[in-house]
């Protein structure tokens, strides 16, 4: 027999004896509404198996994709964004930060570590969206310089990968000197002949691609992302006409020469480490 629960909005009815179902167990695959539950997408690598939509990833899941099972040595992680303006939209720059370091359990929108890909010692940097949408602001451009400057001193290649809205409104100029600063610190590690390869995944676009994202000696992207400066509507309602088929994805890009490999989530490692042995070499 059926019993019944009133709450504030709606009846809620379930069978007696029957267990509830825990939020998140039942996850829709963003590119074509096709459920999956949670431990079988996991399974996948956050990727659809029916229409091959690359979910996103946090920057440990990254890290525990690439690196061999205990090699990561994660750096800086007590560095932490301030308040220099003060700023205040609908609620206080301040209590964001706090509200995003709570939800993500990161200092901020970026993870940097030192490990192995398996014979491979590198510097790897990895954006998460979920901080504030990985916006790039001092911080996260301090942890990205730091990590190129690892790979310098260390002389061992550099890998990025880029998930990000764009520049940190919130710290204004502040967060737009971390173009230059990160861009410059990879002229050192050029200049060292190191290899430095970035991963652009779902979305690349801003202050981030217009620096260190397009810099790398290779680029990788993940299958359908969105990679870009402006979003499509700003460049549409700019130039005052429609855009490409396809216009700021992995594969239009590819095909114009931005992007030198798209590559399948499932099989990321192992190009990694090909193109870390070709380039040893």
């Amino acid at each position: 027999m059926a019993w019944f629960h009133r709450k504030d909005k709606g009846i809620l009815t379930r069978q007696k004896g029957q267990q509830e179902i825990p939020d998140g167990y039942w996850i829709k695959c963003r590119g074509c509404t096709q459920v999956y539950n949670h431990h079988e997408f996991k399974n996948t690598l956050w990727v659809c198996g029916k229409c091959n939509f690359h979910m996103r990833l946090g920057a440990e899941d990254y890290f525990n994709l690439l690196l061999n099972e205990g090699s990561a040595e994660l750096q800086d992680r007590d560095v932490r964004s301030t308040d220099p303006l003060g700023f205040k939209d609908r609620k206080s720059y301040a209590d964001r930060l706090q509200a995003a370091a709570a939800k993500t359990k990161l200092s901020d929108a970026v993870l940097s570590a030192v490990g192995f890909i398996e014979d491979h010692k590198v510097s790897i940097a990895c954006m998460d969206f979920r901080f504030i949408g990985g916006s790039m602001g001092s911080v996260v451009g301090e942890l990205i310089a730091r990590a190129i400057r690892r790979a310098t001193d260390l002389e061992i290649p550099l890998i990025v990968i880029a998930q990000s809205g764009g520049a940190r409104m919130m710290e204004g100029a502040l967060s737009l000197m971390q173009m230059a600063k990160t861009s410059a610190n990879l002229t050192r590690l050029h200049a060292k002949k190191l290899p430095y390869i970035a991963v652009l995944t779902n979305p690349t676009t801003g202050g981030v691609t217009a620096s260190f994202a397009m810099l790398g000696d290779i680029a990788i992207a993940e299958p359908g992302a969105l990679i870009g400066f402006a979003g499509p509507r700003v460049i549409r309602e700019t130039i005052g006409q429609d855009l490409p088929p396809g216009f700021q994805s992995s594969e239009f890009l590819k095909e114009h020469g931005f992007v030198d490999l798209i590559v399948d989530r499932r099989h990321l490692r192992s190009t990694l480490a090909g193109l870390l042995r070709l380039l040893a070499e």
